[in-house]
């Protein structure tokens, strides 16, 4: 049955869904409209909120591509258009010349603060929800998104904290790098933890 024919949405779950297609509807015109804004379109903001906020070792074209679930050339053509607009600088690593490292340039990181807002909206209308209600949504939400990137939907980026290889203060001796990733294994400082990260696994699973 479709969600989208009304006929069929006298169950929770059709209802449900509808909701969450409303809800992508409105986060697609808020990243349009900040996007008319600024001169940027929906895939070049979320370029650059990646490039902020993802761990150092991904930002790269391949990571764009995967973040943004697009071939490698689009992701290569959403970097073009950011560096023309003087917003992102590429680099190669030595030891692989295969592989684009990407990082923002000081405009770039100006645009950022200019766009990490596009949520609030959204944030808000969660806001005037009981707070019980809210742990109740974000629950079955996170429920739902694993089911998604289980099926290669969607793939999930999230800090460290949380997450099944996160070893927090494993180097007690080591206050620059207190932490561990043992998927990695590698020593991290606190402000790496809070990176997000495409190998995110929840503690619980």
């Amino acid at each position: 049955m479709s969600a989208f024919n009304p006929r069929h949405r006298d169950t929770l779950a059709g209802q449900i869904s509808i909701a969450l297609y409303r809800i992508s509807q409105a986060m697609g015109f808020l990243l349009r409209e900040r996007g008319l804004q600024l001169d940027l379109t929906p895939a070049q903001i979320q370029a650059l909120l990646f490039l902020k906020y993802a761990r150092p070792g991904v930002r790269t074209i391949g990571g764009l591509s995967e973040r943004l679930k697009v071939a490698y050339a689009t992701s290569s053509s959403v970097a073009d258009a950011l560096e023309r607009k003087g917003l992102l600088k590429r680099s190669v690593v030595p030891e692989d010349l295969r592989v684009v490292k990407l990082a923002l340039t000081p405009a770039g990181e100006e645009r950022v603060a200019q766009v990490e807002g596009v949520l609030d909206v959204i944030e808000a209308a969660v806001n005037h929800l009981p707070e019980e209600e809210q742990s109740s949504l974000a629950h079955a939400l996170k429920i739902i998104v694993r089911e998604l990137h289980g099926a290669g939907y969607v793939r999930v980026y999230e800090m460290c904290r949380g997450c099944q290889f996160f070893r927090k203060d494993a180097h007690p001796e080591n206050p620059q790098e207190p932490h561990h990733c043992a998927f990695m294994d590698a020593p991290l400082r606190e402000a790496d933890t809070y990176l997000e990260c495409p190998e995110f696994a929840p503690a619980n699973e």
